[in-house]
């Protein structure tokens, strides 16, 4: 039997659709990550946005093309926040939501809405898959802030962690060339008096590459610091979420911080990691944004220099405060996003540019067009010509920017 977990969204639910994967393959079943002919499919959906949803109603056509016969479950916040309207969908015999998505392996056979409301943080992670490359650790889900823009927290609910004991437990068995250590609101993490510093502390002793998955500005401290610089192989990427520039915009979002306490928080990761990469969240088009907003969030993304910018459209999510606000013109978020865009490539090319002539090593993921492909520890895509093995780190000499990335060559 052929099974397809297929995953939309953030780390979190890749870190849950590795756990599924593994379960399904104590059961029997071949499982692959990719959307493909299989005889059950498990669509691991996102709601952060309205195309979010869309492409998650949309993979399930997508599985049917390949199997028209096959049977699928859908699970994750998209279905959390509307069952009945995925369970409706023809071929879908099963619908749970973004809580305790280990559960589904125990009522595969089952059919109807599964929604668990549970508020504890769920423990049983099926060994996951043994990955060459990229592990992706959870340790917290849920979260607190409540920003205006964001159905998240009503979806996953509140924040709640993991126990740093059954975190070794679970990293001990790990032989991946990198960790991610992720969660739905990282910075929260917090249990029994332990936060994350204290967590990444405990990490000292492994030999793997450990990345961060987003922050928040509030957790960026001289303890964080400390505890990263004491890791073995620290890669120094700091995403954090900015989504506005404006003081004024940040405050209407329930966003807990200014931008003057943002660009401190930069300063004080450069300062300790000359060669981080720097990448943020930037939300163009929220209800109260004027021309002049838009202005300062640029300038403010120009003067802290970003690597990256993920940035898109304010998206109305139903049951958030910023759903009852008046909405700005489609043409105008376009206008605002499309300059955004061209100032993120700009950035991009240029922190890339900052490392031509200079030695990096990176990890290769993967064979594409001919090149090894993988990334840098701060987070430069790097192709090097040729066929190199999969989860090798290799020391590599930076010569020009390349497609998303670099080009680069083995140091002889």
């Amino acid at each position: 039997m052929k099974a397809c977990v297929f995953t939309l969204g953030c780390k979190v639910n890749s870190c849950e659709s590795s756990s599924l994967m593994r379960g399904l393959s104590e059961l029997g079943y071949t499982v692959s990550g990719k959307l493909c002919r299989a005889d059950l499919y498990i669509i691991n959906t996102c709601a952060v946005t309205k195309e979010a949803e869309k492409k998650s109603r949309q993979a399930i056509a997508r599985a049917k093309k390949y199997s028209p016969d096959a049977k699928i479950i859908v699970t994750g916040c998209a279905s959390q926040k509307s069952p009945e309207s995925f369970l409706n969908k023809d071929g879908v015999y099963l619908v749970t939501g973004a809580i305790n998505k280990d559960k589904i392996i125990d009522i595969l056979d089952q059919n109807g809405v599964f929604i668990d409301d549970s508020k504890e943080y769920y423990r049983r992670f099926y060994p996951l898959e043994v990955e060459k490359v990229r592990y992706y650790l959870k340790i917290q889900d849920g979260c607190d802030n409540f920003c205006s823009y964001c159905i998240i927290p009503y979806l996953r609910g509140r924040s709640r962690s993991r126990d740093i004991a059954d975190v070794i437990s679970e990293l001990d068995g790990v032989t991946a060339s990198e960790v991610v250590v992720t969660g739905i609101n990282l910075s929260a993490y917090s249990y029994e008096g332990k936060k994350l510093p204290d967590l990444i502390s405990a990490l000292k002793k492994y030999r793997f590459r450990i990345r961060l998955g987003s922050l928040e500005d509030n957790v960026v401290s001289n303890e964080l610091v400390s505890a990263l610089k004491s890791l073995y192989d620290f890669a120094p990427h700091f995403h954090l979420s900015l989504q506005s520039g404006s003081d004024d915009v940040l405050k209407k979002m329930n966003r807990h911080y200014t931008t003057e306490a943002f660009a401190d928080s930069v300063e004080l990761i450069r300062r300790n990691f000359p060669d981080a990469a720097v990448t943020t969240d930037v939300i163009v088009g929220y209800p109260v944004e004027t021309d002049e907003d838009f202005e300062k969030t640029y300038d403010f993304c120009k003067k802290i220099a970003f690597s990256d910018i993920h940035c898109f459209e304010y998206s109305p999510r139903e049951g958030t405060v910023g759903y009852k606000l008046k909405q700005l013109a489609p043409d105008v978020k376009k206008r605002r996003l499309d300059r955004l865009i061209g100032l993120k490539y700009e950035l991009k090319k240029a922190y890339i540019e900052k490392y031509v002539g200079k030695s990096l090593s990176f990890i290769v993921e993967e064979l594409k067009n001919g090149y090894s492909v993988g990334y840098s520890a701060n987070y430069i895509r790097v192709y090097v010509s040729g066929r190199l093995p999969v989860g090798e780190k290799i020391d590599v000499l930076i010569k020009s920017s390349f497609e998303d990335g670099a080009i680069a060559e083995i140091v002889k």
